[in-house]
C-alpha cells in the first residue's frame, strides 16, 4: 500500500480497513455493487485482517450505505480509515486476489438455508433443482469445510470439486449471489449422495428416495451432515425410537427432534429456531404434536430444530413428519465425521446409511439454546463468533485456555476479544480428545494463533491441565468456580475493574482452595481475586465418581451425615434394599469418599428420596432433569421446609428434618426442596452482601440451567442485580472464557 506524505502530490483516496465478519458472506461484491452504485473508483480485497477497500472519491456516503446494507450474515465491528495515494489512478472499480497475513479477522459459522436457495432448490425449472448441497453466500458451510485462510476454495473441503461452467462463471460474477460463495456447486460438478444398506446402493436422487422409505417403514438412517453424522428415525413411532434406543445403548436420555414446519411453539421458539444459527430450541412438550413418549421420558421439555441443510429439508419435505435427529456416535464416544467411520461405528445401530462425498473437516455438534435464548451448549451456528472482551481487556498477548474436561470447549483470547471454541463433550474418552487436538491444531493453525501462555483448571487430574503441562508454555491455573463466575460476569460486559460481585457457583463438582471439592458455593470475585464466603456443607462422596452414576449412594451419605434416625423414613427404602453397611463403613473409614459440597449431588439424593431417578443414571444430570420436571408439574407450594444458615453455611440437618417430616406428593415435595434451596441461598447472599456492600449477584455452574431454581433466586433476591449466564452455557462449557477473563486481570496491574 501506498501512503500519502508531503512529497506525493495529494489525491482524495483513501484506504478502509473492515474489520468483523467479513469474508464468506458476500461482502466483497456488496461493496463492488455499492461502489459503482456510487460511482466510485478503486479495489477490494480479502486479507487476514478482513477486507481492505481502496477508494479514489468522497467516501463519506459509502460509509454510511456499507452499514446500514450490510449483507445478512456480516457483521462489522470496526472501519478504520488512512490517506491513500494511487501510483496509477484506477478507471473503474474492481476486485482484487486475496493477501495473506497474520489472522486477524473472523470466520463465519455454518448458515442454515437461506430462503432463496430454498426456493430455488424446490423450483423444477432451475438447474439445482432438488440438489442437496445448494447453497450461496448467504447460508451453507463455512467453518466446518476450512483447512486455512483466507477462506477461499483452495483452502477448503471444496477444492476437490472443480467448477463447470455455469458454476464458474457465476462465481466470478459480482452481480451473482454466488460471487466467490466457495462451496458453490450443482448437480454436475458438485458433492453427491450415496446410499448404502447390505448390499443396496444407490446415488444422488436414488440415495435420497431409499433413505426416505426405510424412514418411514421405521428405519434407522445415518444421514450425514455438515459437521457430523445424525441417526433418524420416525419421532411419532413409538417402536422406531425404541429400536433406535436399545441399538444405541441409550434407555432415557432425551432426543432432538426435526420438525416440518414450527406450528405450535411459541414465537419467541419461532424466531430462534429460523435464525441462520438453525440451533436445536428446548420448548415445552405438550406444544409439539404427534411425539412418541419415547422421546423425552418423564421430562416437560424437547429439543427441536428445523431443517437447517438442503438434505434435511428434502427428507422433512418429502417425510412430513417429525424426525428424530440425535448424533451419530456409539454410546460415550464422539459423533463420526467420515464415512468410513461410520460403516464402521455405526454399523450396528444404522440400518441404512445417506452418505455423501464431501469431507467434514471440522465437528461441529447441533447448539442447543432454550427459548429464552439461554446457550445450554454452543457449537454449530454459533461457533467461531468471537466474543468482544469487558472494558479494561485490551492488547491482551495470545492466551490458550483449555476449559474443563467435561462439556469441555477451549477458548483463544488475543488482543481485547475471544473465540470460544465448539462443545466436544468429555475429554476422558481417547476419541473425543483426538477430536479436539485436532480442531485445536486447525484453529491455531487458521487464525495464526500462537499462545505465551496456557490457562487450564487447577484440578491437576484433569487431561487439560496434565496436556498443558507438555506444551513447553507457561502455565496458568484457575479455580473451577473462579472461572464460573468470571464467564459470567464477563459476557455481561463487568469492567475490568468493576466492583466486587457475589457469585453464587453451583454444579457438581470442581476443585477450591486447598485441593478441596466445591460444588455449591459462595464467594466474592473479581476478575483477579475469588474469596470463599460460605455455602453447602461438605458432604461424602461415596465409591468417588459412583455417587455422580448412582443417585442411592448421594442419599445415603446425607442420611448418615444429617439424619441419624434415617431408616424410619420410608424415602430410605431404595438404600435399605442396597448393601448400604459395606458403604457406610467406607465413608466412616474416608476410604474412596472425598468429601464435596456438591448441589447437584445434593438433588440427586431429593431425587432418590422421591423415587423420580433410576438408582443407576443413563445419563448425566438425568436425576436433576426429572427433579426440576417433577415439581414443575406444580404451579406453588405453601410449605414449612427451610434450609436456615448456620453461620455461612446452609444447614442441611435442619432441612431434612422439615423436608422429610412434611407429607405432600412428590411433585410437591420437590417444588419446595427448590424453594427452600433458594429461599436459603438467598438469605446468606443477603447477609454477605451487607457486610461488603455488595449489590450486583452472579450466579453460575451447571445447575443454574434449572428454570425453576433460577425462578425462585430471582423472586427472593429481586432488589439485587442478578447476572445469569446467557450468550455462553452456565456450566463447564463456559468455563475456558472465564479462565482468560482471570489470567488476563492477574496480568494487568490494578488501577490505582
Amino acid at each position: 500500500m501506498q501512503q500519502c506524505n508531503d512529497d506525493t502530490v495529494n489525491s482524495n483516496g483513501v484506504c478502509l480497513r473492515v474489520y468483523g465478519k467479513v469474508q464468506g458472506v458476500g461482502f466483497r461484491p456488496f461493496v463492488w455493487q455499492l461502489a459503482q452504485q456510487l460511482g466510485l473508483k478503486g479495489d477490494v480485497c480479502n486479507d487476514a485482517q478482513g477486507v481492505e477497500v481502496r477508494l479514489l472519491g468522497n467516501e463519506r456516503e459509502f460509509l454510511a450505505l456499507l452499514q446500514q446494507q450490510c449483507p445478512p450474515l456480516a457483521r462489522i465491528d470496526m472501519v478504520t480509515s488512512a490517506p491513500f495515494c494511487w501510483s496509477v489512478l484506477p478507471l473503474d472499480f474492481a476486485i482484487r486476489h486475496s493477501a495473506g497475513g497474520a489472522m486477524n479477522t473472523q470466520i463465519v459459522p455454518d448458515a442454515a438455508t437461506c430462503p432463496a436457495c430454498l426456493a430455488e432448490m424446490n423450483d423444477p425449472s432451475e438447474r439445482r433443482y432438488r440438489y442437496p448441497f445448494i447453497n450461496c453466500t448467504h447460508c451453507g458451510p463455512r467453518f466446518t469445510i476450512i483447512h486455512a485462510m483466507p477462506y477461499d476454495r483452495p483452502n477448503t473441503a471444496m477444492a476437490s470439486f472443480p467448477l463447470c461452467p455455469v458454476c464458474e462463471a457465476e462465481y466470478r460474477d459480482p452481480l451473482d449471489r454466488r460471487f466467490h460463495a466457495q462451496p458453490v456447486a450443482c448437480h454436475e460438478c458438485g458433492p453427491a449422495l450415496e446410499w448404502r444398506s447390505g448390499e443396496q446402493h444407490a446415488h444422488g436422487e436414488a440415495a435420497l428416495q431409499a433413505a426416505i422409505a426405510l424412514l418411514k417403514s421405521g428405519g434407522v438412517v445415518a444421514v450425514k451432515g455438515i459437521g457430523g453424522f445424525h441417526l433418524a428415525c420416525d419421532a411419532t413411532s413409538q417402536a422406531a425410537v425404541m429400536h433406535l434406543r436399545a441399538r444405541k445403548h441409550r434407555p432415557a436420555k432425551p432426543l432432538a427432534v426435526m420438525l416440518p414446519g414450527a406450528e405450535g411453539v411459541t414465537t419467541q421458539a419461532q424466531r430462534l429456531l429460523a435464525t441462520p444459527a438453525a440451533p436445536i430450541v428446548l420448548v415445552e412438550k405438550e406444544r409439539v404434536s404427534g411425539l412418541c413418549e419415547a422421546i423425552a421420558p418423564g421430562l416437560d421439555e424437547v429439543g427441536v430444530m428445523l431443517p437447517a441443510n438442503p438434505l434435511q429439508h428434502l427428507l422433512a419435505q418429502e417425510l412430513q413428519r417429525p424426525l428424530v435427529m440425535t448424533s451419530g456416535n456409539l454410546s460415550g464416544k464422539p459423533p463420526v465425521i467420515s464415512n468410513d467411520e461410520a460403516l464402521s461405528d455405526l454399523a450396528d445401530i444404522a440400518d441404512g446409511f445417506l452418505l455423501h462425498n464431501r469431507d467434514i473437516v471440522q465437528r461441529m455438534d447441533d447448539s442447543v439454546v432454550r427459548a429464552s435464548g439461554e446457550m445450554l451448549r454452543r457449537s454449530r451456528g454459533y461457533v467461531p463468533d468471537a466474543m468482544s472482551l469487558p472494558p479494561g481487556f485490551n492488547d491482551l498477548p495470545p492466551m490458550l485456555c483449555l476449559g474443563a474436561d467435561l462439556k469441555n470447549t477451549f477458548c483463544l483470547l488475543r488482543g481485547n476479544s475471544a473465540v470460544p471454541g465448539q462443545h466436544f463433550g468429555d475429554l476422558t474418552d481417547e476419541g473425543v480428545e483426538a477430536q479436539w487436538r485436532s480442531a485445536l491444531r486447525l484453529m491455531q493453525d487458521i487464525y495464526d494463533f500462537h499462545p505465551e501462555q496456557v490457562v487450564v483448571d487447577v484440578h491437576p487430574g484433569y487431561r487439560t491441565h496434565q496436556w498443558a503441562s507438555s506444551y513447553g508454555l507457561p502455565v496458568q491455573t484457575v479455580l473451577h468456580h473462579h472461572a464460573h463466575a468470571a464467564a459470567c460476569l464477563g459476557e455481561h460486559g463487568w469492567p475490568l475493574e468493576g466492583d466486587d460481585v457475589i457469585a453464587i457457583t453451583l454444579d457438581g463438582i470442581g476443585m477450591g482452595e486447598g485441593g478441596e471439592l466445591w460444588g455449591g458455593e459462595c464467594l466474592r470475585v473479581n476478575y483477579r481475586e475469588c474469596e470463599h464466603v460460605g455455602g453447602l456443607p461438605a458432604v461424602a462422596l461415596p465409591g468417588g465418581d459412583l455417587a455422580a452414576q448412582q443417585p442411592w449412594r448421594n442419599l445415603l451419605a446425607q442420611m448418615l451425615e444429617f439424619v441419624p434416625d434415617w431408616q424410619r423414613y420410608p424415602e430410605t427404602a431404595d438404600i435399605q434394599r442396597q448393601n448400604w453397611p459395606m458403604l457406610a463403613r467406607a465413608i466412616e473409614r474416608g476410604v474412596n469418599a472425598p468429601k464435596a459440597s456438591s448441589c447437584g449431588r445434593l438433588f440427586d439424593a431429593i431425587a432418590c428420596a422421591l423415587g423420580c431417578a433410576p438408582l443407576h443414571l443413563s445419563y448425566e444430570g438425568e436425576a436433576a432433569c426429572q427433579l426440576e420436571a417433577l415439581a414443575a408439574s406444580v404451579a406453588s407450594v405453601e410449605h414449612p421446609v427451610q434450609m436456615p444458615l448456620c453461620g455461612t453455611m446452609l444447614d442441611l440437618a435442619a432441612f431434612w428434618q422439615s423436608w422429610l417430616n412434611w407429607q405432600a406428593t412428590p411433585a410437591e415435595r420437590a417444588w419446595a426442596f427448590h424453594d427452600a434451596l433458594a429461599q436459603g441461598l438467598a438469605v446468606l447472599v443477603r447477609q454477605e452482601a451487607a457486610l461488603r456492600g455488595i449489590h450486583v449477584l452472579v450466579f453460575s455452574g451447571g445447575v443454574m440451567h434449572n428454570r425453576l431454581l433460577k425462578k425462585r433466586l430471582q423472586h427472593y433476591l429481586a432488589e439485587f442485580t442478578l447476572l445469569f449466564a446467557h450468550q455462553l452455557p452456565a456450566g463447564d462449557g463456559g468455563i475456558a472464557f472465564g479462565q482468560g477473563l482471570v489470567a488476563a486481570a492477574r496480568a494487568i496491574p490494578p488501577a490505582l
